[in-house]
């Protein structure tokens, strides 16, 4: 028999089979058992204080306090250590003179010794911009350390010799997130950092040539929520828009066609279907491409869909609206 999963601070004191308080916590399986019966009072416990781990089976042996975990983000990998600015010792009590003049001088040098070297001040750099261009972008941890992976790889490999490396962490980043199908484009990554697009776009052919990347092909739909919510349409019509598009991939009308023209095309075409009419003008400048691309896209979708999707030959069609001319009066 067991008791309900209850939270560690909903349960009391005594076991609620026998009345004695005789509970015992079990730390590697989180439960809380009693010690006289064996009724077993909760399952998955909450431990509220600091994270003690013996790394030894002995008793009385000593515990350590685990850390954070370590990252690739970082440039020691989260492993590094640093003095700090108290000039107290482990008890409390203030140093002595001869003492805090010695601590200040390894003070200065624990802070100059990473940067030894200057793969690590490269390292050190890029890390920190590709932090700040993913803070910007809202991206996921996943995409972070994918992006640091790609830069460590490049600058083992010396791709990075005289080129920026502001360029190099950009298209590091961009091709983080064409492999985890993060839907960002170039432009988006280019404005974080104000660097110019065909400098990203020549950077990240480099990595992909040289260090034989393999991505894969972006899909049209993940880009339709992204414009949809830039220009204010309903989720109605981003439903459609993600429909129209497995249609196309359905039928292999869509290779060798940008996903973001085709997205974009896609989300006006289902905008006319369901009387949400933007213009093609807004909808390309969501996008990030022109309007004659989502205006050769939306003709192309209606004339291969259009008996499919339910399309009159007139349907769609957006007329200017006519006024009676009435001459001057003299």
């Amino acid at each position: 028999m067991r008791y309900s999963r209850t939270s560690a601070v909903q349960v009391s004191d005594s076991c609620p089979h026998c009345g004695r308080r005789t509970l015992v916590e079990d730390a590697n399986s989180g439960e809380l058992t009693c010690s006289n019966c064996g009724f077993v009072v909760n399952e998955r416990s909450i431990d509220q204080g600091p994270e003690w781990r013996s790394f030894s089976d002995e008793k009385g042996a000593d515990r350590a306090r685990a850390g954070a975990p370590t990252s690739i983000t970082y440039r020691d990998m989260g492993l590094s250590t640093m003095i700090g600015r108290s000039n107290r010792d482990a008890s409390g009590r203030a140093l002595g003179s001869p003492m805090r003049s010695s601590i200040d001088r390894l003070r200065k040098w624990d802070n100059r010794s990473p940067a030894f070297g200057n793969q690590e001040k490269n390292l050190s750099i890029a890390l920190r911009e590709l932090e700040k261009m993913a803070d910007k972008l809202g991206v996921s941890q996943a995409v972070r350390e994918r992006a640091a992976y790609i830069y460590r790889k490049a600058l083992d490999r010396g791709l990075l010799r005289g080129r920026s490396i502001i360029g190099i962490s950009a298209a590091s980043l961009y091709a983080a997130m064409r492999d985890t199908e993060t839907p960002r484009t170039l432009k988006d990554i280019a404005a974080a950092e104000n660097l110019d697009r065909k400098a990203v776009a020549r950077d990240y052919r480099i990595l992909v040539r040289e260090m034989d990347l393999t991505m894969p092909v972006a899909d049209a739909a993940r880009n339709v929520n992204r414009i949809a919510s830039h220009v204010g349409l309903s989720e109605r019509v981003a439903r459609k828009a993600i429909e129209i598009v497995r249609i196309t991939e359905e039928k292999e009308i869509s290779a060798g066609k940008s996903p973001m023209g085709l997205a974009a095309a896609s989300l006006y075409l289902a905008g006319v279907i369901e009387g949400e009419v933007k213009t093609q003008k807004e909808i390309a400048e969501a996008a990030g491409v022109t309007e004659v691309t989502v205006r050769n896209r939306y003709k192309g979708l209606r004339a291969d869909l259009g008996k499919e999707l339910g399309l009159t030959e007139t349907e769609g069609t957006i007329t200017a609206p006519t006024v009676a001319y009435t001459p001057p009066t003299v």
